[in-house]
């Protein structure tokens, strides 16, 4: 049966974004939702002098316009965020051999709107992981017109007929099970557990971008975590 999940192309994200993917057949990037202020699609948080700290894209938008309508509000947005990782993570086991793929990463980015640049990166280190899936973008999808639960079922009925639709644990609180069940589409929930590595901090910091984890346990180890 083929596993479906849909996410919005956050920045950068966290293990927890990944852990799902690894979990997947197809991943759709819901691209084409409104753009949320303050949310994890333009920021994410990374380990800099022992705590965490928002690394945020400037954007350019207008109120109610899609994620895939936002700009890139600073042009050299690329630079800064290549010195303020160098300088996070420069003293990182990993570093070293991490580093060319995070900088030819970000260098390769095409020029575009948030979410074409975030869905790149995620599907670069994807790669790098060697986790495996097929990606698509909601914008693609005949899915004008419906909203929430009714939006997933529909992708998920267009992207394989009777599959099994894979949701964060939030959404147990609102998520409608039934309507899933009604249309013939199973519907099961991550059990993400996050991993616990040797970090800088004095304490351990859960919940960073993916990035923390590459920088200390280089590429294959991280992978590793992520489809065990």
């Amino acid at each position: 049966m083929t596993t479906i999940a849909i996410h919005q192309p956050n920045y950068l994200p966290w293990m927890g974004f990944f852990y799902k993917i690894a979990r997947a057949d197809k991943f759709v990037f819901l691209d084409d939702v409104q753009f949320s202020k303050n949310n994890l699609t333009n920021r994410v948080k990374i380990l800099r002098q022992e705590k965490a700290k928002w690394l945020t894209q400037a954007v350019s938008y207008n109120f109610g316009d899609a994620i895939n309508q936002v700009a890139f509000a600073k042009p050299d947005w690329i630079n800064s965020h290549l010195d303020l990782l160098k300088g996070a993570y420069q003293h990182s086991p990993q570093f070293k051999a991490v580093w060319p793929d995070i900088d030819k990463l970000y260098r390769d980015l095409p020029s575009g709107d948030l979410a074409t640049g975030n869905a790149a990166i995620v599907i670069r280190i994807c790669a790098l992981l060697d986790l495996k899936t097929e990606f698509f973008f909601s914008s693609a999808l005949n899915v004008n017109g419906v909203k929430g639960d009714e939006r997933l079922i529909r992708i998920s009925h267009q992207l394989a007929s009777g599959s099994t639709y894979l949701s964060g644990k939030g959404a147990q609180k609102y998520q409608d099970e039934e309507k899933f069940r009604d249309a013939g589409i199973g519907l099961t929930y991550s059990e993400f557990a996050h991993p616990v590595y040797e970090q800088s901090a004095p304490e351990f910091v859960p919940g960073l971008s993916i990035i923390d984890p590459v920088f200390y346990l280089g590429w294959k180890e991280t992978g590793a975590l992520l489809a065990a």
